[in-house]
């Protein structure tokens, strides 16, 4: 028998571990920018996953129209709009970003593989179909497939959910991703941060999403046990 040859990797180089981030057709593309935002500025790799529905969503929302061919002029557009649509709000250069970006429709991409070495998922924002999909083991594109491979290896998946109010069915749906390990985690801001603008909103839950990854921000003010204190200057 031959011996099986041993792959070992050069010193100094290291296995890209990256962020899957799933973009469902849900409403509520601002809370993905603040998420995308918060991983490359922990220096995270990043790999995208835009769903069909969500690109009509992000049209609706930013006036933006997200293209395969040019994910990444597109997606730096997206990121560097603020929440209230203005564009600019945020100075960005995605040109030494380790993002990568896979079609919807490729379901032999990277993250379709439990092989492939991700850290995670995160799926912001999460609709109640792409809920119910993964929730099912659907898999009906790369989104829900990768979400059932981050479950089935035991990774952690963060579903940020957006809807209001939600049904019975979506509730059951919901514990069934709770059970199989997922964080489930309804995009809700708090106002004990000292909000001053929809931005500050927004970056609390994409915060909240980071927190859940344990990836390091400074996204929102945190709770200190002192009544007032987001009235106070840091």
């Amino acid at each position: 028998m031959e011996p099986v040859p041993v792959v070992v990797e050069e010193q100094g180089q290291r296995t890209r571990r990256p962020w899957v981030v799933g973009v469902s057709g849900a409403s509520g593309t601002p809370y993905a920018a603040a998420v995308l935002r918060g991983l490359l500025g922990a220096g995270e790799s990043v790999d995208l996953v835009v769903s069909r529905a969500s690109r009509l969503t992000l049209l609706d929302e930013t006036g933006i129209a997200f293209r395969d061919a040019h994910w990444r002029e597109d997606l730096e557009e997206w990121l560097a709009r603020g929440a209230d649509g203005k564009p600019r709000t945020f100075d960005l250069d995605l040109t030494r970003a380790d993002i990568r970006h896979w079609a919807a429709g490729d379901l032999a991409a990277g993250p379709s593989s439990g092989s492939y070495p991700a850290k995670g998922m995160l799926i912001v924002p999460a609709s109640t179909a792409c809920v119910a999909g993964v929730a099912l083991g659907l898999s009906k594109d790369l989104l829900q497939r990768s979400a059932s491979v981050v479950l089935k290896e035991r990774r952690p998946l963060v579903v940020a959910v957006r809807e209001t109010p939600l049904n019975g069915q979506t509730l059951k749906h919901l514990v069934t991703l709770d059970e199989a390990g997922a964080v489930v985690l309804p995009a809700s801001p708090a106002f004990y941060a000292g909000a001053t603008h929809i931005q500050d909103l927004v970056d609390f839950v994409a915060g909240r999403v980071l927190d859940a990854a344990g990836v390091p921000h400074r996204l929102y003010r945190r709770w200190k046990g002192e009544l007032g204190g987001s009235r106070k200057e840091d």
